[in-house]
């Protein structure tokens, strides 16, 4: 699925988050028809805050432990993205913690894209991100993050998108972007977004990263006992 090479071509984490900063990564477009935000710092605080529970510790070192072990890390994000700012700082510790090499790319070019597959005069990496496509409900979405766990020698284990299955997100944000009485189609659209970002403060968002990193380590453990996902 990715030669040694190309992934060798991706961010580590301190890369990443270095170039979230930077004029070329600040001059791409926004989300939600705003200038795009300087998330650096956050991301630096997620990491910090992102500490792996010693039962996950443990976990991931019998993972590490078996000769099928997950060697290498390929992760797709976009730091407009609420899931990539939860999520990705804990692939980090993940990656940290089974002794795994992580390597990160970016999904969009200089636009946000909406389209159900990456286009490869708009992406540099789009040749990454048509490997991982979503497939629900006979659509096809860009979904991230994404993180792609290999053995050393670039043998697919296992994949991770956008969030943990506990986190119902089509309902939560259902709820947060409801119209409340007098409100116009403005205003709500103005006071969900405000809503959302006012959840992604709350302890919930902490318990889906944790869930995340649950859900990820059960998986590799499932793929090494069990075998193929498929």
């Amino acid at each position: 699925m990715v030669s040694p090479d190309r992934f060798a071509k991706g961010m580590t984490f301190e890369q990443y988050v270095a170039f979230i900063g930077t004029p070329d990564n600040l001059k791409r477009e926004g989300s939600f028809n705003r200038p795009r935000k300087d998330y650096g710092d956050f991301f630096r605080k997620a990491y910090e805050a992102a500490q792996l529970t010693p039962a996950q510790r443990e976990a991931l070192a019998w993972i590490a432990a078996q000769p099928e072990a997950p060697g290498r890390v390929l992760v797709i994000s976009e730091d407009w993205s609420s899931d990539c700012r939860r999520d990705v700082p804990v692939f980090a510790r993940i990656a940290e913690a089974g002794g795994m090499e992580m390597r990160i790319f970016t999904r969009d070019g200089h636009r946000i894209s909406s389209a159900p597959a990456p286009d490869p005069k708009e992406s540099p990496n789009a040749d990454v991100m048509a490997q991982f496509l979503r497939k629900r409900d006979g659509q096809t979405f860009q979904s991230i993050p994404i993180a792609a766990f290999f053995t050393k020698d670039f043998r697919h284990l296992y994949t991770y998108v956008e969030f943990p299955a506990i986190y119902r997100k089509d309902r939560v944000r259902g709820a947060l972007n409801a119209p409340k009485p007098g409100e116009s189609k403005e205003q709500t659209a103005e006071r969900g977004l405000r809503d959302f970002f006012a959840f992604q403060e709350t302890p919930f968002f902490r318990i889906y990263a944790s869930a995340a990193a649950d859900e990820i380590i059960a998986m590799l453990h499932e793929r090494l006992r069990v075998g193929s996902l498929a």
